[in-house]
């Protein structure tokens, strides 16, 4: 597996983009927070210190050579809004509700936070353009990886056959039974396609979330995609995991910055 080890951090790094995108999905090792967040707690709203929380955001930066200033993130909303940013976000004003963050700024710093849901990373080398999206279940039914190609080409007129994807670590599909209202919705947007999101295991429904944003972005165009294939709720050492912790854990990140 693609990992790297730095300054007592531990992080996944796609080899599908090239050198000059950083980009690194964080595991929970190598912070200053205590259970149930520990140790490289990143999420600010489920219970741990804020201090805590703030410098074990700083140590990521830092670990991977980019200012704190630079960062861009948003608050998580379960959608599919876009955010453009620019530049980077003053710590003092709110953070926006969206899913999706870009830029084509090279001074900026995406950051994104997760614990089961999918990290979908976007590169276009053409247009020279990055992005982030957050796609949970409800994310993903609503078409957040189709409405992030629509809003690259809108706003840098990228094209999905020249785009690069990522998908991260996630909630496999072996973790995640789903009721009947959520697979009802998935077999409505998938169609002749939802056999092979849905899987039946011992008598209950699982859903794949890596099939169905892939088959999302394989349906508008997109030819290159690597899937990480790392569960998180079977990776505990490694992944906070919403699910397999019962709620009570921190939040990895997803950093991603073009070089200067």
């Amino acid at each position: 597996m693609p990992f790297q080890e730095q300054n007592g951090l531990r992080y996944y790094q796609f080899d599908i983009f090239p050198k000059t995108v950083l980009n690194a999905v964080v595991t929970r090792r190598g912070g200053t927070s205590p259970a149930p967040w520990h140790s490289l707690n990143l999420g600010g709203s489920v219970g741990d210190d804020p201090f805590r929380v703030a410098a074990n955001r700083v140590r990521v930066f830092e670990t991977l050579g980019r200012a704190p200033a630079s960062i861009h993130d948003v608050w998580l909303v379960h959608g599919t809004d876009i955010v453009y940013a620019d530049a980077p976000r003053p710590l003092e004003q709110p953070a926006h509700k969206a899913d999706i963050i870009f830029t084509d700024n090279p001074e900026v710093s995406l950051f994104m936070r997760f614990a089961d849901c999918v990290p979908l990373l976007f590169h276009d080398p053409k247009q020279n353009v990055i992005g982030i999206a957050h796609a949970g279940w409800m994310g993903t039914v609503k078409g957040v990886a189709e409405a992030a190609l629509n809003g690259m080409r809108e706003r840098y007129n990228s094209k999905p056959e020249d785009v690069v994807v990522g998908i991260g670590p996630s909630i496999g599909v072996d973790h995640y039974e789903v009721g009947a209202d959520v697979i009802s919705q998935y077999r409505e947007k998938y169609g002749k396609e939802a056999d092979a999101v849905i899987q039946s295991r011992n008598g209950s429904l699982h859903l794949d979330l890596w099939t169905a944003n892939a088959i999302q972005l394989k349906n508008a165009g997109v030819e290159q995609i690597q899937v990480s294939g790392i569960c998180t709720a079977c990776y505990l050492d490694d992944w906070f995991s919403h699910r397999a912790e019962k709620g009570k854990t921190g939040r990895f990140g997803a950093l991603m910055a073009l070089a200067g």
